[in-house]
């Protein structure tokens, strides 16, 4: 199956159509309550799943300017647990722009609120395509790159990207 363009090298070029990473990061906070809770006292992974999922989907919004879906969610690892009574916090930002899709970074942390102690809980990539206004996936602005970091997001996100699409073709 042939490629269709979704590696975009002029995303590291800034031009009218491109949009910074900064303009559309997303920070989203939850306290965590008894609802959310697993017989062990954490919080369920779904429970978190779902809110990077919402801050994924929005920071992808914001970039697109248009509603997106969701097509994949690389792995998942949790490294530690979250428990009630803390705030999870997620911190999603545009890592690579194809042409119609959008790959979200969403870094979970998780705060005691009464220590301040801070843990990072776990990590994940989530690729999202953006519809028009027929329903069918539309190009997306692209990505201007500001600094190192961004670009070895970006270049990492174009790999993993490459990935993505041979697995679909096997």
């Amino acid at each position: 199956m042939a490629r269709r363009g979704n590696f975009n090298m002029s995303s590291t070029m800034t031009g009218t159509n491109g949009k910074t990473v900064s303009s559309s990061r997303v920070t989203l906070h939850q306290l965590m309550m008894p609802e959310s809770a697993n017989a062990l006292g954490n919080v369920h992974g779904g429970t978190i799943m779902k809110l990077v999922d919402e801050a994924g989907a929005i920071c992808a919004m914001r970039h697109a300017q248009r509603p997106c879906v969701t097509i994949a969610i690389d792995s998942m690892t949790f490294r530690q647990p979250v428990h009630v009574g803390d705030l999870v916090i997620c911190d999603a930002r545009v890592s690579y722009v194809g042409r119609t899709s959008i790959e979200v970074s969403v870094q979970v942390h998780a705060e005691n609120v009464i220590s301040g102690k801070t843990t990072h809980t776990n990590s994940a990539f989530i690729v999202y395509v953006a519809l028009g206004e027929d329903g069918r996936p539309t190009d997306v602005p692209r990505l201007e790159l500001a600094n190192d970091e961004e670009r070895r997001l970006f270049a990492d996100g174009a790999e993993r990207q490459r990935q993505r699409l041979s697995r679909r073709g096997a």
